[in-house]
């Protein structure tokens, strides 16, 4: 059995260099283990539809689908904040881009 080493390119918070960003200025991807995606807006299917457009080119970047554990939504009724907090939370390995350093490892 041999050991090999995959190298990942990641940035400060542990996810990939090349992971598309969500667009909007209030969207974060966050720094836990199952990393929330989070986007956030006075009107829910604009955040919906960002987190949507999101999945699509992160899954296009990935070239498989990312694992979303689940949905989480929330809202925050404080004045100045959007009131809508839609999260996916995802497996931080797909957000690195592991999927992508396994293939180039192992090309087919």
């Amino acid at each position: 059995m041999s050991e090999e080493t995959i190298q990942l390119e990641l940035n400060e918070s542990g996810v990939a260099v090349d992971l598309p960003q969500p667009a909007h200025q209030g969207d974060q991807v966050q720094g836990v283990p199952y990393r929330p995606v989070e986007f956030r807006d006075d009107d829910l299917p604009a955040a919906l539809e960002r987190s949507a457009a999101w999945l699509r080119r992160a899954q296009d970047w990935l070239g498989e689908p990312v694992d979303v554990i689940a949905i989480h939504l929330d809202y925050d009724d404080r004045d100045g904040k959007p009131y809508y907090d839609v999260k996916l939370l995802c497996n931080e390995e797909d957000l690195a881009g592991a999927p992508i350093a396994l293939r180039d490892l192992n090309p087919e």
